[in-house]
């Protein structure tokens, strides 16, 4: 934890460091100088974070799952959300314009970027990344380009990711649940679509937490080859989990919200989650005794 802490401490100098010569007062000699000798000493502390990033960065275990859906629960204000593993979003992490491929970086937000697709727990930690995506790549296809689905590595039976509108409402490969479209229906799916929406936006809080601490990084475009902006995400990400298992906290000063992409077409090799979505629906307006069971069906 210790060593985690120096490297920590090392990176923030480092960018500290990056800020101050690229200031127009320093003269360019010694700023390419300094940063040449900086960009080597980032990269080899990055591969050394990334090194540890499955200890960092994984899914919880049997016995953090109940921790894990008994907040989504809260953070919903319903029981039904106690079998949520996770939140499930996409944000855009600006780059300078690449040599090559410049058009697939450009994002409907007008400028060019790379998608960084992550789950969160309830308190905003990251237990999976997925980065690298063109931003102009639709947020289910990155989804349905990830290990995570394509291994079908989580969540486990019985639970349930949620993710927003721009993603498919999903039974398998992995169950995933996404609001009702507007306008809803009826009541229920108005309630429901409440509760989803206060539970699933921890994820857009984590992007901002992240966002917001290493604000010298991601507040504009990140100034590395889109070949090394994955390694750059992943060890901020690392970073911000080892920040809130120690307490180090901050308020985002911006909350991620990119808007959902508008739904592609069902995959035909994916189960519609409809179902599960109308059951966790019901539930949430059930009478205030009522206890969930330990699956989803």
């Amino acid at each position: 934890l210790h060593c985690l802490m120096l490297v920590y401490c090392l990176l923030a100098l480092c960018m500290g460091i990056c800020t101050y010569t690229l200031r127009a007062d320093v003269p360019e000699s010694n700023s390419s100088c300094v940063l040449s000798i900086l960009a080597k000493c980032t990269c080899g502390v990055s591969k050394g974070v990334i090194g540890i990033l499955r200890t960092m960065i994984s899914f919880p275990n049997v016995d953090d799952l109940e921790a894990v859906g008994a907040g989504f629960a809260q953070l919903a204000g319903s029981p039904a959300f106690c079998l949520v593993a996770g939140a499930i979003d996409g944000c855009h992490i600006r780059i300078k314009p690449p040599a090559s491929d410049g058009p697939c970086y450009f994002n409907r937000k007008l400028f060019y970027s790379v998608q960084l697709q992550a789950i969160t727990d309830h308190q905003g930690q990251f237990l999976d990344i997925f980065v690298g995506f063109p931003r102009s790549v639709h947020d289910a296809r990155v989804l349905k380009n990830s290990p995570v689905y394509t291994g079908k590595l989580y969540p486990p039976a019985g639970k349930c990711l949620l993710g927003d509108g721009g993603y498919p409402c999903l039974r398998a490969p992995i169950c995933l649940i996404t609001p009702y479209r507007e306008p809803v229906q009826n009541p229920i799916q108005a309630r429901f679509n409440t509760k989803h929406c206060r539970a699933r936006s921890i994820v857009e809080r984590a992007f901002g937490m992240l966002k917001t601490r290493w604000r010298s990084i991601f507040f504009k475009a990140l100034e590395v080859s889109p070949a090394f902006v994955a390694d750059v995400v992943a060890c901020c990400a690392v970073l911000h989990n080892l920040c809130l298992l120690n307490g180090d906290i901050v308020i985002p000063e911006m909350v991620e919200d990119h808007g959902d992409d508008p739904p592609e077409p069902q995959n035909t090799g994916a189960s519609t989650g409809d179902d599960v979505r109308d059951n966790l629906a019901a539930a949430v307006s059930a009478p205030d005794n009522w206890v969930p069971t330990n699956r989803i069906y």
